[in-house]
């Protein structure tokens, strides 16, 4: 895993768009591969209110390499969170999110560690109050 290739949740993004000053700059600093997954852009869409949202969404995700989910993946994930949920309560689209930064050799950036138990390399990106 290296620094430079960051996948980052969704938890970060919605600050993001929501304007939240330190995400913004955490976001505007990042340098390197920035991904994102499949299910990331999913739960983004869910959120979206009205086509004025949904084409601010468009050109921001064009900074990223979307994460698809293929067989490997979500087997990968399946398993994750078969492994993590007793102990953890590991979701499934929390344990494809995590098997997709594993995939690309990325490393996690998100808010809830916690929810993350099987993660090679996570990185919350600032205290939030």
């Amino acid at each position: 895993m290296t620094a430079n290739r960051l996948l980052l949740d969704t938890d970060l993004i919605i600050e993001y768009l929501r304007g939240r000053d330190e995400a913004v700059r955490y976001i505007e600093s990042l340098e390197g591969e920035l991904y994102v997954s499949a299910i990331t852009v999913a739960e983004l869409y869910s959120g979206v209110r009205g086509s004025d949202e949904e084409a601010v969404l468009e050109r921001f995700l064009d900074a990223f390499e979307v994460i698809p989910i293929d067989r490997a993946l979500a087997r990968l994930g399946g398993l994750c969170r078969r492994r993590w949920r007793p102990t953890h309560g590991t979701g499934l689209a929390d344990a494809i999110v995590a098997t997709s930064a594993e995939s690309v050799g990325a490393v996690l950036v998100t808010f809830n560690k916690r929810h993350f138990p099987g993660a090679k390399d996570i990185i919350v990106p600032y205290t939030r109050s």
